[in-house]
């Protein structure tokens, strides 16, 4: 009997790793959004596991190594965020498990209103599902939707507020002040950002925020044509917080490997080995946290 389990088990992990039913589909790409497929659908509503497994009692892909973790969307513990109104949480990447930046859902419900960060700690805001209103201390009020951001440079005074429900993805980290050089406000669309060149690299890149010194950190939005894959294997001093915001593929963390798809959270630490596949039918396109510019010193 227990042998029988665990071939049944270890077919269905083959059968998830190898064939597109296993892994959640991306949706097509609608503009900002559509009642029928909105972008960005299974960040909110992924495929937890595969069918022949998602009821086994204790399953989850999550995975928390001491270079990396892979966050899985079962496994969200979703609380009240503190000094939000209306608004439930789930932090993904803390600095409890080694990270300097924390990494967090935000489930905003109607009449909600966000907080403001601690003292000297900067904000990004990634718009995944529904619209907000972002009002600035200047009192300029910007409607976002989805694939739209803003960067809040540290102790900057602003509201996000949703009149009906949305999910933003958050990410804050403790500003780093380099002498002469001071962030601004950044309200945006990732549409409108240019693709980049990539040398030795066929996957298209763009990055959300200036690349000048004034920023501490870049946000990269980063896609994968089917079959496409890092060329570089790359081990670096940069810590990364990863969200997979359509498709699936193969991502190597450290000497391990791991089914990804739509919805999962990745954390990489410093000069941990990290490489990406992208397979299925469908493209991958991720969100990728980059600590830039300042000397690891």
């Amino acid at each position: 009997m227990r042998s029988a389990l665990v071939s049944l088990l270890f077919l269905g992990l083959f059968k998830y790793v190898v064939t597109e039913g296993g892994f959640c589909s991306a949706p097509s790409v609608v503009g900002l959004e559509s009642n029928s497929n909105p972008l960005y659908l299974k960040v909110d509503n992924p495929t937890l596991s595969p069918m022949h497994l998602k009821d086994l009692p204790g399953f989850t892909r999550s995975v928390y190594r001491r270079d990396h973790a892979l966050i899985s969307p079962e496994s969200h513990v979703y609380g009240p965020l503190p000094d939000w109104i209306n608004t439930s949480g789930a932090y993904l990447i803390a600095p409890q498990m080694g990270s300097h930046f924390v990494m967090y859902l935000a489930k905003l419900q109607e009449k909600s209103k966000s907080g403001l960060p601690p003292h000297d700690v900067e904000r990004f805001i990634f718009v995944l599902r529904g619209a907000v209103t972002l009002t600035t201390d200047t009192s300029n009020r910007h409607t976002l939707k989805v694939d739209t951001y803003a960067y809040l440079p540290p102790n900057y005074n602003h509201i996000i507020e949703c009149d009906a429900s949305a999910t933003i993805v958050v990410f804050e980290r403790r500003y780093a002040h380099l002498e002469n050089h001071v962030p601004e406000l950044i309200v945006n669309s990732t549409d409108l950002q240019p693709l980049l060149e990539t040398p030795g690299e066929v996957f298209e890149l763009r990055k959300l925020l200036p690349t000048s010194l004034a920023y501490d950190f870049n946000i990269h939005i980063m896609d994968f044509q089917p079959g496409e894959f890092l060329n570089v294997k790359e081990v670096h001093y940069n810590q990364h917080g990863l969200l997979l915001l359509e498709g699936q593929g193969i991502y190597r963390l450290g000497d391990n490997w791991y089914p990804v798809q739509a919805g999962d959270v990745i954390w990489m630490a410093p000069f941990v080995p990290q490489w990406y596949a992208a397979l299925g039918k469908t493209r991958t396109r991720y969100l990728l946290y980059k600590d830039v510019n300042r000397n690891p010193l």
